[in-house]
């Protein structure tokens, strides 16, 4: 009965050590506050005030909810596809930039990876400050990006 007892107060120290042993969570002290948020879909959250002027930009809410730690928005291009307005080499001065497509296919040009050809489910990421240009796109098109940080600079490398 006590080798029993000293097995379990063995296996109870093990227990004790492996959770304090835990890395501790990553403070939070130099990330912005952030609150609840829903975003609910209709056309009206569609607006033509972003970036580029051959898409509309829906908001999902993130970079108020973040206090501008991040951008959340479903892109939604505007047909037809012209390449003297759309492919125009260009760059974004982020941290992170993930983009997914939602409907339609999307090419683009992305620095050290060549051309690209992206369908729905298909999503990239585009290291910090990468060259890009955007060089197709489906009459359909929408994808879902995310940045960090949520206000940032684009630097266009082509007029």
């Amino acid at each position: 009965m006590a080798k029993a007892r000293s097995k379990v107060r063995a296996r109870a120290k093990k227990v004790a050590v492996k959770k304090s042993a835990a890395p501790a969570r990553a403070s939070t002290k130099a990330r912005p506050k952030q609150t609840f948020s829903v975003h609910r879909c209709s056309e009206a959250g569609y607006k033509v005030d972003g970036l580029r002027t051959f898409a509309k930009y829906r908001d999902l809410g993130v970079l108020k909810a973040t206090n501008g730690m991040a951008l959340a928005h479903v892109i939604r291009f505007l047909p037809p596809f012209e390449p003297k307005v759309v492919s125009k080499l260009h760059l974004h001065d982020v941290d992170f930039q993930m983009i997914y497509v939602l409907k339609g296919w999307i090419s683009t040009d992305v620095e050290g990876q060549g051309p690209l050809k992206m369908k729905v489910g298909d999503a990239w990421l585009q290291p910090p400050r990468c060259k890009h240009k955007v060089t197709g796109y489906s009459d359909d098109c929408e994808v879902l990006e995310i940045v960090l940080p949520g206000k940032f600079k684009t630097v266009e490398l082509e007029k």
